[in-house]
């Protein structure tokens, strides 16, 4: 029985979606412990054979117990590894076991580029310098993209035991078929400075002004009319209201891909984000900055342009938003095609089933 310790599996990001993702295939039953919270709903799409446990650290005053906590829970588990996601859980997770004194190795997770330290948060910041320190005590460290090995080794990370292993995806049964050229534009990203949700309504404005008939559609945490900095970065940028659906948190993303022509991801950092390759399973294009492995997931199929840049992004969306008919059913088809090439979930759990039983 494998553990896996993860900051906040109450979420609905990249990392609890891969982690359901590898939970609900994988053939053996699973412990999650999450620092946080445990959402109904990642508890249903982790499958019937993971248990839950929310350890509910609400503050700093909670950690030292919460780590005794979890010390217990592996003591009395006694899990065959365990996989901790993203930097908080990777300090509680060495910690702990080293409370439990039991002999069970601890992989890191990393999820995150560093391609802009300054738009994380002050407390993920702070994880991060911890985590540096204690880098070298897991028993492998396993990256989602090259771009954030890369990085995080320039930033100190020391650990010779690494890999580098995306996400990985289903296929689609049913992609929704091409009836015209593209004229609906997505984004799928929570409210935060690492989005950099400024610079896409920036550039959806920019190309408002050009193709009055582009609509855009944007969902996520805190993506919503009455949300007051939505509002002044909207007004900030000239985009007529009636241009733009702000849906919010949304757990019908199948809905969401399937009304979108076009995905768009503005980000600032990213490691492998994860709604890059989803969009591109439903056959849609991406134009994303180059952040993470974003450019390298996208490849020739998709536009790729600097972070924090808006006219770049709105000449990006420009380029595909020109596409004819038969022009957009071409890079829809290959987007599909390297997703299924590159990316399937089947041929990334057995990476991960790989390497951990080689570590351990």
């Amino acid at each position: 029985m494998n553990m896996h310790i993860i900051t906040n599996y109450q979420a609905n990001a990249g990392a609890e979606t891969m982690l359901s993702r590898l939970l609900r295939v994988s053939a053996e039953g699973a412990l999650v412990a999450s620092l946080f919270e445990v959402s109904e709903r990642n508890r249903l799409l982790a499958g019937e054979a993971t248990r839950c446990e929310a350890l509910r650290i609400g503050s700093i005053t909670k950690t030292v117990t919460g780590l005794g906590r979890l010390a217990q829970l592996i003591t009395r588990e006694q899990p065959r590894v365990i996989v901790c996601w993203m930097y908080h859980a990777m300090i509680a997770g060495v910690l702990a076991q080293k409370l439990s004194r039991r002999p069970v190795p601890v992989f890191w997770n990393v999820r995150q580029s560093l391609d802009d330290p300054d738009a994380l948060s002050r407390s993920t910041r702070a994880a991060l310098a911890v985590a540096r320190h204690l880098s070298h005590l897991p028993a492998g460290i396993i990256y989602n993209s090259a771009r954030a090995l890369d990085l995080h080794r320039q930033y100190g990370f020391a650990n010779r035991n690494v890999d580098v292993i995306p996400n990985g995806f289903d296929a689609v049964a049913q992609p929704p078929p091409i009836e015209r050229a593209p004229k609906i534009v997505g984004i799928a990203a929570r409210l935060h400075p690492q989005k950099d949700h400024e610079t896409f309504f920036r550039a959806a404005a920019i190309v408002s002004q050009r193709r009055p008939d582009v609509r855009f559609m944007a969902v996520g945490a805190g993506l919503h009319e009455d949300c007051i900095a939505v509002q002044k970065m909207l007004a900030a940028s000239g985009l007529p209201a009636s241009s733009i659906a702000l849906l919010g948190e949304t757990d019908d993303m199948d809905s969401f891909y399937r009304a979108i022509d076009l995905l768009v991801l503005s980000s600032r950092t990213e490691g492998f984000p994860n709604v890059i390759a989803e969009a591109m399973s439903y056959g849609k294009p991406v134009v994303t900055t180059d952040v993470g492995d974003a450019a390298m997931v996208v490849g020739e199929t998709g536009e790729v342009v600097p972070p924090t840049h808006p006219k770049a992004l709105a000449e990006g969306m420009d380029a595909m938003l020109q596409l004819s008919r038969e022009a957009y059913a071409a890079r829809s088809a290959a987007a599909r095609h390297r997703v299924a090439e590159h990316f399937s979930l089947a041929a990334v759990s057995h990476r991960y089933n790989t390497f951990l039983c080689r570590a351990a």
